[in-house]
């Protein structure tokens, strides 16, 4: 498909119109100034997006505050990342409990141990390095803070493409309060959500809140019956803040809260075999290679494990500020603790029409085999801190300047076991790290100049020091067990079975070469063997000097293959050891100009820059594999316009910016080969990170708020984007060819464009508010477009394969391969009405989200026969009633 990039002139054109047009309405303030007394005002917007507070109209920047009320009232209730509905240019999709968060084509989609967020998430302004649980966090706020665009002097590390900051509500020192909620929707949703507010004698406060929710599923079983779907949900947290303000110099906010998830955990559906409709009789026999749109991507063939989440992530922070006259002094701290655990509910991909998923048993012995439980298991432990000293001006001088010192340090255990039960001379992918820490230090410092009344000069500088460092293990588990007619499978991961993690004796594989040492090795990655497992009668001599066990059963080919074993039986591999250090210094910096037309308009331009954190490759041999990757970066030029206005004497803001990215030392992930068998075939691979890619990326956003008569208020933003690949080339994971020992081709990713970069993106929000003899009624309507955008960088380009010595086998569109990454452009539509009693104490709601059910991918993972949906939520509406006191 050909890539189209908007012309420099056309968007040149298209930035002077916009801006031009943001003038217009100043020229009619005069004339409806007669009518100003009667218009209703618009409410300030305060947000901390500049780490101080302040009017989002004169904040020189594109950013976004979506209230409580109105995440409430759109029936965005506990899920986050339907936000995304509200704010063109971003992109939230949740892997394994991973929330990836992309502005503007920008973020993260490496969810290891080494990975980081290419936007950074906060709560309070407390950063956020491991994204999971976030959700769980999305209760009694004031508000959701999106700021676009690289944040790196004063967000620092990992806030290239912008940053997200929930702000929880704090207590009030004044009055005694809180609130009761309920509610109750489709697929079982039952909710309930409460808060007290407790002043301790004027000067002194304590907040309590709390939230328990259970929902069903959006995904279906269309397997074995006794397995629950993945996505059902069954989360509860609570939180206690603390406030002490004796005087106007000196406060002291402290906050505590935990969340915990349990239930089936984070949906993903496999269409790889459903969308794979290849001429090779051995890519994919007997699949029927329907496109994406013409499949229920949601009813899925589950089988083997029950998926289970057990996730647990607490913290605590603290802000101390005194005001010493001429500077304030302010300090910051938070701890974060996530324990996250989850078994993959694990399916055969999706049902599509005609496909014959009968079980197998004696009368049908061509029937679906679901007694597999080859399945993921994944435990993520992490411990954060941060530590932030912030010294800034006081007054109304001239000249306002903040500056400081940030820490930054996270240790890590973490665990990751795939396992293919029945397979023969491969059981398993372990990657299992006692130890990984990574550490940054920041100096930064901030200020604007007033040149004049009209005219502010604008810069900063942050310089920071990263290291990462892990110790552990990672590679393959594999097991030649061949009898007379050949091979016997291994049973690994039936029921009752529980990987050991970091309950391991040990992590050193130094030396270990015997066939004793290797199978011991591997036992003791088994803290629990499941009922039917089989590789401890099959190895568990062997790990004490003796010999195979020979086990000759019909579920493991018992029933076609005869003991005793050949007499090269062996256990083939066990695990790598892993070590890995990197460290890395950069410079972030912003500049700007801030130019005042009138009171209520302002244009400005500014030059900021971005990092995302670097890191490293597992360790093999660096002669093929590069030992780090170093940090990404983004130059960002921005200009924009930000006026209130009134338009025959009704207020409104209207703002407009344009923008251009340049995007360097961009990672990709390629698979490399990292051993070769006995006969010089691969047989291992790794991802590997590395800096070859450069993008660009420009556009234009505009967004208008205008109150109207009777109550009304009309919401509009768009944004058009155009981003590049610049130059890139990897290895094509979805080209993998096993019948050439699993060689890849290499692909040319330049002329394509980034993954979840749409070309247009908006929205149009319509609200009423009525006075009622019993009280009041307001309502809103939410239409959200987003065009047409591609899941992964490959931009739906054949697929070509090739022979182990690189040369052309075939080559395939990507639809014929089982690899389309295109979603196609959506409408989502969200609404809600409320009615508030005339004290103001009740209030009843109905709420309704993507009430069109549309199916929209958000994420997809793709590689060799894996083509991994991770959609958006299905339709949900309810009910609630909500007690003020």
């Amino acid at each position: 498909m050909p890539v189209r990039h908007l012309p420099l002139h056309t968007l040149s054109c298209a930035i002077a119109s916009a801006l031009l047009l943001s003038a217009l309405p100043a020229s009619a303030q005069d004339s409806a100034n007669a009518e100003s007394d009667a218009a209703r005002t618009l409410d300030a917007v305060i947000v901390t997006v500049e780490r101080r507070e302040q009017d989002l109209q004169k904040y020189a920047g594109t950013a976004q505050a979506i209230t409580a009320e109105d995440a409430r009232a759109l029936g965005i209730n506990n899920e986050l990342r339907n936000i995304q509905a509200l704010v063109p240019g971003l992109s939230m999709a949740n892997q394994e409990g991973n929330l990836e968060i992309f502005i503007r084509g920008v973020g993260s989609a490496n969810n290891t141990e080494l990975g980081d967020p290419g936007a950074a998430p906060h709560i309070n302004g407390a950063y956020i390095a491991r994204p999971r649980g976030l959700g769980g966090m999305f209760y009694d706020i004031e508000r959701v803070e999106i700021n676009k665009g690289p944040q790196g002097t004063l967000r620092g590390r990992n806030a290239l493409a912008g940053s997200l900051n929930i702000v929880t509500k704090r207590p009030d020192l004044e009055q005694f309060g809180g609130y009761a909620q309920v509610e109750a929707g489709n697929r079982d949703h039952r909710a309930g959500e409460f808060a007290l507010n407790l002043p301790l004698g004027g000067w002194a406060a304590l907040r309590f809140a709390g939230y328990s929710v259970e929902k069903d599923s959006s995904f279906r079983n269309a397997g074995d019956p006794r397995l629950d779907p993945a996505g059902i949900q069954d989360e509860k947290g609570g939180r206690v803040s603390f406030l002490y303000q004796p005087d106007d110099k000196l406060s002291v906010f402290a906050m505590a809260d935990m969340g915990k998830e349990g239930g089936t955990g984070y949906p993903g559906a496999n269409i790889w075999s459903a969308a794979c409709g290849s001429a090779d009789p051995d890519t994919c026999p007997n699949s029927p290679g329907l496109a994406p749109e013409d499949l229920d991507l949601r009813n899925v063939v589950y089988r083997g494990a029950q998926g289970t989440l057990d996730s647990t992530n607490w913290g605590a922070m603290a802000n101390v500020s005194y005001d010493f006259g001429p500077i304030v002094a302010e300090y910051n701290t938070s701890y974060r603790d996530v324990d996250y655990r989850q078994t993959n509910a694990a399916s055969e991909g999706i049902l599509w029409p005609g496909r014959d998923v009968s079980p197998r048993g004696p009368g049908n012995p061509d029937g679906f085999d679901y007694d597999n439980f080859s399945t993921q298991y994944w435990q993520t432990l992490s411990q954060a801190t941060t530590h932030e000293l912030r010294l800034s001006s006081s007054g109304d001088g001239p000249f306002q300047w903040t500056g400081g010192a940030f820490h930054f340090n996270e240790d890590q255990q973490v665990g990751y076991l795939s396992l293919t039960d029945k397979g023969t001379w491969f059981s398993g992918t372990e990657f299992t790290m006692p130890r990984v820490n990574g550490r940054s230090t920041a100096l930064f410092a901030d200020g604007t100049f007033e040149v004049n009344d009209r005219t502010r000069l604008k810069a900063g500088v942050r310089r920071t020091r990263e290291a990462k460092s892990r110790y552990g293990i990672g590679g393959n588990w594999a097991l030649g067990l061949p009898g007379q007619g050949g091979d016997f499978a291994t049973r690994l991961g039936t029921e009752g079975f529980a990987p050991a993690f970091q309950k391991r004796p040990n992590f050193d594989v130094t030396g270990l070469t015997s066939q004793a040492d290797m199978a011991r090795f591997l036992l003791e990655g088994i803290l629990r063997e499941g009922q039917r497992d089989t590789i401890g009668q099959q190895i568990g001599d062997v790990a004490n000097g003796g010999a195979f066990g020979c086990v000759d059963r019909p579920d493991i080919g018992g029933d076609t293959i005869d003991c005793p074993y050949e007499s090269w039986v062996q256990v083939n591999s066990i695990p790598s050891q892993q070590f890995g250090e990197s460290r890395f210094q950069f410079n972030d910096w912003r500049t700007g100009v801030e130019f005042d037309l009138t009171d209520d308009h302002m244009l400005y331009a500014t030059v900021s820059t971005g990092h995302k954190s670097g890191g490293f490759n597992d360790t093999f041999d660096v002669n093929v594999i590069p030992e780090t990757f170093s940090p990404e970066s983004i130059k960002a030029y921005e200009i924009g316009s930000k006026m209130s206005h009134r338009w025959f004497g009704r207020p409104g803001t209207f703002n407009v910016s344009a923008f251009y990215y340049d995007y360097t030392d961009q990672v990709f992930q390629d698979l490399t080969v990292i051993s070769l068998n006995n006969d010089g075939e691969p047989a291992g691979y790794s991802l590997v990170n590395r800096n070859i890619g450069r993008s660009a990326i420009y556009g234009i956003e505009a967004e208008s708020v205008t109150r109207f008569g009777a109550g009304f208020m009309l919401h509009l933003n768009a944004l058009a984007l155009d981003s590049e690949i610049k130059e890139g080339v990897v290895g094509d994971a979805r080209s993998q060819n096993y019948g050439a020992g699993g060689v890849t081709s290499l692909i040319d990713l330049t002329g394509n464009e980034l993954p979840l970069a749409s070309r247009f993106t908006g929205n149009v929000r319509l609200q009423q508010f009525s006075e009622l003899p019993f009280g009041s009624l307001d309502w809103q309507l939410l239409a959200s477009y987003r065009s047409a955008y591609y899941l992964t960088q490959y931009n739906n380009r054949d697929v070509v394969y090739v022979d182990q010595a690189g040369d052309f086998v075939r080559q395939e569109s990507a639809a014929e391969a089982g690899f389309p990454d295109r979603q196609r452009g959506e409408v989502t539509l969200n609404a809600g009405i409320g009615l508030t009693s005339l004290d103001g104490r009740w209030r009843y709601e109905l709420f309704g989200s993507n009430l069109l059910n549309n199916d929209v991918s958000q994420k997809a993972l793709v590689g060799s026969r894996l083509n991994i949906r991770f959609l958006n939520d299905a339709r949900a509406y309810g009910m609630r009633v909500r007690y003020q006191f």
